[in-house]
């Protein structure tokens, strides 16, 4: 598939124009909803589950969630939806709508876990949050940390015999396994229905969304980044999470136009 050309149009925009031949892979936090004090402490707007449930039908079932976080939390958060979902960037993989998730990588040794604990004594406010196969240590309330945090994380990676790779994001270091990213989880899915065919679009905020914007653009489909502590205004496609909502709503819009439109054909054809 080759690399689609928006130099004339608004990136966005483009997949307004045309929203038939995309495939939507989008990030949570940051992007779906703003980012708070801990991972406990984010609120879900109103509006947003039946937003999704629109967006999702009238892309032919052709959307999915790539998140750090487990499938299981995605749920939580979105629920009663279970959208199609990749969780702890990548290890986990629900690849059906409803269906089971699957596990791809190992969980990660106590014996890690329990260096990652000791390690949050280096200040006051560091929360350790154990993701089965992955470790994210958030410093969001303890900035001044994070330097420190990242050195004693390399060591422990480094020193496991389980191979691991230190990821970065907003105000958060995680061990996860190697070999499993955003990327690859978007990769996975665009070769299958109901997404294969069509051209993937990548929403996303942050460094631990690199990869799929990467595979997505490799695919021939787009990159769209959110404004935040990543991407400054000048280079992003939307200014913040409301940014990115109002796009899902015209985008929500625009295909029960189109559905209308093809019903009416069809009655006087």
């Amino acid at each position: 598939m080759q690399r689609v050309d928006v130099s004339a149009v608004n990136r966005a925009g483009a997949v307004l124009a045309d929203p038939d031949q995309w495939a939507l892979f989008v990030d949570i936090d940051g992007t779906l909803l703003g980012v708070a004090p801990t991972p406990d402490a984010v609120t879900v707007p109103a509006g947003l589950v039946p937003l999704l449930e629109a967006v999702v039908r009238g892309l032919g079932g052709a959307a999915a969630i790539l998140t750090g976080r487990r499938v299981a939390d995605a749920d939580r958060l979105f629920a009663p939806l279970e959208l199609i979902a990749s969780g702890v960037h990548g290890t986990e993989l629900r690849a059906d709508r409803g269906g089971a998730v699957a596990v791809l990588a190992k969980p990660i040794p106590p014996s890690v876990i329990q260096a990652m604990n000791n390690i949050a004594s280096i200040a006051s406010g560091i929360l350790v949050e154990q993701k089965g196969c992955g470790v994210a240590v958030h410093y969001r309330n303890a900035p001044l940390a994070r330097q420190a945090l990242e050195s004693e994380m390399a060591a422990i990676v480094a020193a496991s015999s389980y191979e691991l790779v230190l990821r970065q994001g907003r105000k958060v270091l995680e061990a996860v396994p190697r070999g499993y990213s955003k990327g690859t989880a978007l990769t996975a899915l665009a070769s299958r229905p109901p997404f294969k065919g069509r051209r993937p679009v990548m929403v996303g905020d942050d460094v631990g969304d690199e990869s799929a914007f990467l595979a997505a653009e490799r695919l021939g489909g787009l990159a769209l980044r959110v404004a935040g502590e990543h991407f400054d205004c000048g280079t992003a496609d939307f200014d913040g999470v409301h940014s990115v909502r109002a796009w899902l709503e015209a985008l929500a819009r625009r295909m029960a136009m189109q559905y209308a439109t093809r019903g009416q054909s069809s009655r006087t054809g």
